[in-house]
């Protein structure tokens, strides 16, 4: 059903004139006659009745025009949908992002963000890795803060923190004092460790390979802040980065030592990623390029 004509048929029912509906529309009065008698052929009911000179909507014509209103309303409320997804100072972004950078770091960036472009709005979801290459993959999210870097073509990436990893120990361990450790010496102890579909499970597996190992795994959980519950529990070692500085807790509070580890591969890149060759909405084009301009600061791997 042709939008322009029932437009047209709607201004015909208000003004109950096809002669004065024309002129107001601007369009010649034999095409608007056209247009109504395709769409009463369309619809296959008569809408308008001959009043004098001029015309009334007949019973079928007032059901229809009841619907006519809200098809019209419904597309003028779509195009202006459109027209805020396509304005890059409003619109939305949806972005997918790691547990462990819900505390400071995506925080920073919306501020950041939102302090120049107000009338954005963000749609978050936190996650493992995982869920959240699946859903920018799958266009359920626009970008993914996650690590590693997503295997295939699909995904394009960006790096955007390196971040030191470190080995969580419970305080009266008997390397809780020492400031640096390899990772064999603790070959023999069980892990706490994360979900197969958490980034961090593959980085520590390599780790553990490199190291000559394989890790006895005595609990896979799903948050941080678990895992080093656990490790204070006594329930075994885990490898975590550092805490952020907005998660609760200081780097050795609650009962958990943090010690460097000395392994060369003992880090994490964190990076944004999104679907390469899909089209961005434009408020969402716009935090992608924002994100990878900065200005962010990076935590450097260190040897502390």
């Amino acid at each position: 059903m042709d939008l322009q004509t029932v437009r047209w048929f709607l201004a015909v029912a208000e003004l109950g004139h096809v002669t004065n509906a024309a002129a107001e529309l601007r369009v010649s009065q034999p095409g608007l006659s056209r247009a109504l008698a395709r769409l009463e052929r369309e619809l296959g009911h008569p809408l308008f009745d001959r009043v004098g000179r001029g015309v009334a909507l007949s019973p079928y014509g007032r059901v229809f025009a009841e619907h006519a209103r809200r098809l019209v309303a419904e597309e003028e409320a779509a195009r202006r949908a459109l027209a805020e997804a396509a304005d890059p100072g409003r619109g939305e972004v949806s972005l997918a992002f790691l547990h462990t950078q819900g505390p400071s770091f995506v925080p920073d960036l919306i501020r950041r963000f939102r302090r120049d472009h107000p009338g954005v709005t963000f749609r978050l979801s936190q996650d493992h890795a995982g869920p959240i290459i699946a859903a920018v993959a799958g266009g359920a999210a626009d970008l993914g803060i996650t690590s590693p870097r997503p295997d295939g073509p699909a995904l394009a990436w960006h790096p955007l923190v390196t971040e030191p990893l470190l080995l969580a120990v419970p305080a009266d361990h008997r390397l809780a004092r020492r400031a640096r450790v390899r990772l064999r010496e603790v070959a023999d102890e069980p892990f706490v460790a994360f979900r197969p579909d958490a980034g961090l499970r593959p980085i520590f597996e390599q780790m553990c390979a490199h190291a000559g190992f394989r890790p006895r795994i005595a609990f896979e959980g799903q948050e941080v802040m678990t895992v080093r519950g656990l490790v204070a529990a006594g329930l075994g070692l885990a490898v975590l980065p550092p805490p952020e500085p907005g998660e609760p807790g200081g780097p050795d509070a609650h009962g958990v030592r943090h010690l460097a580890l000395a392994e060369p591969d003992a880090f994490r890149e964190i990076g944004l990623t999104w679907a390469d060759g899909r089209t961005l909405r434009p408020a969402a084009e716009r935090f992608r390029r924002f994100v990878i301009a900065g200005p962010n600061l990076p935590r450097q791997v260190t040897d502390s």
